[in-house]
């Protein structure tokens, strides 16, 4: 057989030839151009932005999918061996990570965690700078010549002047809209205190006229933001708890007046501790504790500790009630569903229908000999309009002025109650002032604005302490709803609107007349508003990883415990039947009396068997220690981003934003820990 017969052997196979290079992506347009278009690129392979504001990413492309080589050994993925394998692309380094997220955000991507977050992807094209500079990079968007965008949810923002017509009507009706926060409080305070409806008159005349002074000092020189201040509801549990101290449980006769100045000496106290944790640079280095995840069970656990009080108010007259909930809830405006309300009652009580043959609602019941008429009391008492003659006693005019109920009465135990429940207040407004910040400004505040705004709080709650209000200053929860469903955030409206508080709290009459509305519409707007707080304090929790498991059990934990363990201090040796004096919804702010704290030092077991009886502050210590050692990333745990002064001075449009009037500002430049 020749050679040329014999069967030619078949070559053996090499390996597979390399997939063709894929196709580079498009050039980005310039961001002007799609801007104007609206250009939405959708590409692959984008880095993911970490929530602190500074990203560590991997463009990884995707690998083709080529058929196994058997006999070459190489895999599915086309790497044959070790020595074949293709390095890991490393991760890009700092100065890389920040140019990549300048260009995003140029170009209109989404912004850190603390901002809304666009859900479609744009592509990135990263190119290494050595000289890229490293900041923080907050939610905001620029323009084509540079400037900060406008919000296209509000109508007005933190700089806009819309006239004085218009300023003076969105002004009033941003304190229309506070109109339940403002004065339901003094209504609740004062009659504990044994307090005259003519008393609680003066007592909301001094509210109205303190909130609308410290609303003005607070946009001035405070955080600069639409926050009104006013009495908060954080004070409302320390305040009732000190009204039924044992020492003031056997006083006889009308105790309003020594009652108040014993709480004004506390909150003038706790004040000064506040202003000093502002103004010393202090707030700052607790910013770093405090997150969403210790902000939201807190703020929640203020709404839900006054379960015992609202609708066991409310049933002493269910058909008004129960009406007054429903419309508050329909109509989502308090003075609306208020004024319907009242309006009902007026008319069943001029029909009759709670009057009763030989009853008198004027006679005290311990003096009333009918049975029929005991029975009818409490009916007639909290059902009818005309039980108070709060607006028949009161003048025309009236000016609230300092130490108007004598000298403030200052003890120990009673100040450092306040002073630890003006760290909670603290909590609160670092909530308040980041939430508002995202809406209305351009940049949220640096930390030493915020520590300016929680030392100018401080301030306020002591010209509240020297007016006697009963309650702290600060900036009110409630002001984040009202922003986000008025969409108006221009300061200069909420200025206004503090001008027009002070000139009505001159005229007695509406302080009377305000005073005169009945307890059982009181509790029924109480019950809408705590439960308006505590919804606005778990609302923190959309700036962390709400499903995150670890998440779920520090907020759980929190509010369970804020209710359990104050519970057991509230009901520790409570013999039923006792203290029958103090009304039953009134009983859990008896516990100094009876605490598990008995040492021999009386005003430590005070202090002690108080403060743990709160539930807001069993919720703040069980979620910041929580959440500052349980292991979790930045986004997972939400961390606030605040801007950076160096940034911030950079920037004209976040100067004029927090920057100080009157050029106050510049003559301060050098106390940086208040400023920008």
């Amino acid at each position: 057989m020749s050679s040329s017969d014999a069967p030619k052997q078949r070559p053996r196979p090499g390996p597979w030839p390399p997939a063709p290079p894929a196709d580079p992506p498009p050039s980005m347009p310039p961001a002007s151009w799609a801007k104007r278009t609206g250009f939405r690129p959708h590409l692959s392979g984008e880095t993911t932005a970490g929530d602190s504001g500074r990203i560590v990413a991997t463009v990884k492309p995707k690998e083709p999918e080529l058929p196994p080589d058997l006999e070459s050994g190489r895999p599915a993925n086309g790497v044959s061996s070790e020595k074949e394998r293709m390095p890991a692309q490393q991760p890009l380094d700092r100065d890389q990570a920040v140019t990549v997220k300048k260009k995003r955000e140029s170009d209109g991507g989404a912004p850190g965690m603390n901002g809304p977050v666009r859900s479609d992807p744009t592509p990135l094209q990263p190119k290494p700078s050595q000289d890229a500079e490293v900041v923080d990079m907050l939610p905001h968007s620029h323009d084509d010549e540079g400037f900060t965008a406008r919000h296209s949810h509000m109508k007005y923002e933190l700089r806009d002047t819309p006239g004085l017509v218009s300023i003076g009507l969105f002004g009033f009706q941003h304190y229309i809209s506070m109109f339940g926060s403002l004065i339901l409080i003094p209504l609740v305070i004062v009659p504990a205190m044994g307090g005259t409806p003519e008393d609680t008159a003066k007592v909301v005349s001094t509210v109205l006229f303190v909130s609308g002074l410290t609303t003005l000092l607070h946009t001035l020189f405070g955080s600069r933001l639409p926050l009104i201040q006013g009495p908060s509801y954080v004070y409302l549990a320390p305040a009732l708890a000190l009204i039924h101290s044992p020492e003031f449980l056997t006083l006889n006769g009308n105790n309003f007046k020594y009652i108040m100045k014993e709480l004004q000496g506390a909150i003038i106290i706790s004040s000064a501790f506040q202003a000093i944790i502002g103004y010393s640079g202090l707030m700052a280095i607790l910013l770093r504790l405090i997150n969403p995840v210790v902000v939201a069970p807190t703020i929640a656990a203020i709404g839900l500790s006054f379960f015992s009080y609202g609708f066991p108010q409310v049933g002493t007259c269910l058909e008004i009630g129960v009406v007054q909930i429903l419309l508050v809830i329909i109509f989502s405006l308090v003075p609306l569903a208020l004024g319907i309300t009242w309006a009902i009652a007026f008319l069943l009580t001029e029909a009759g229908v709670y009057s009763y043959k030989g009853c008198d609602v004027n006679v005290p019941s311990s003096n009333i000999i009918s049975d029929a008429c005991r029975k009818h009391f409490s009916r007639m008492k909290h059902c009818r309009v005309d039980t108070s003659h709060a607006l028949k006693s009161s003048p025309w005019f009236r000016f609230p002025y300092p130490l108007q109920w004598g000298t403030p009465v200052f003890e120990w135990k009673m100040a450092l109650v306040m002073c630890s429940v003006s760290i909670i207040a603290s909590v609160d407004s670092v909530g308040s002032y980041h939430a508002s910040s995202l809406l209305v400004a351009s940049r949220p505040p640096t930390p030493g604005v915020l520590s300016r705004g929680i030392g100018l709080e401080g301030i306020s709650s002591v010209l509240a302490g020297l007016w006697g209000t009963g309650t702290g200053s600060t900036t009110l929860t409630e002001n984040i709803h009202t922003i986000a469903v008025t969409k108006m955030g221009s300061r200069r409206a909420v200025e206004i609107g503090a001008c027009i508080l002070i000139l009505l709290s001159l005229i007695g009459k509406v302080g009377g007349f305000l005073a005169s509305i009945p307890n059982v519409m009181v509790s029924a707007l109480l019950c809408f508003m705590w439960a308006m707080l505590a919804a606005l304090g778990l609302s923190n929790l959309r700036y962390s990883e709400a499903g995150s498991s670890r998440n779920i059990i520090i907020v759980g934990l929190s509010l369970f415990l804020s209710l359990s363990i104050p519970a057991y201090f509230q009901q520790y040796r409570v013999i039923p039947n006792t203290n029958s004096s103090v009304p039953s919804y009134f009983q859990p702010y008896i516990v100094a009396s009876h605490g598990p704290f008995r040492s021999k030092y009386g005003g430590l077991n005070y202090v002690l068997n108080t403060l743990l009886s709160f539930h807001m502050v069993i919720a703040f210590l069980v979620a910041v220690i929580l959440d500052n050692t349980v292991p979790g990333s930045q986004q997972e745990r939400g961390v606030y981003v605040w801007s950076e002064p160096e940034a911030a001075r950079r920037e004209p449009s976040v100067a004029k934003d927090y920057e100080l009037p009157f050029r106050v500002g510049r003559a301060l430049r050098w106390v940086k820990w208040v400023g920008l």
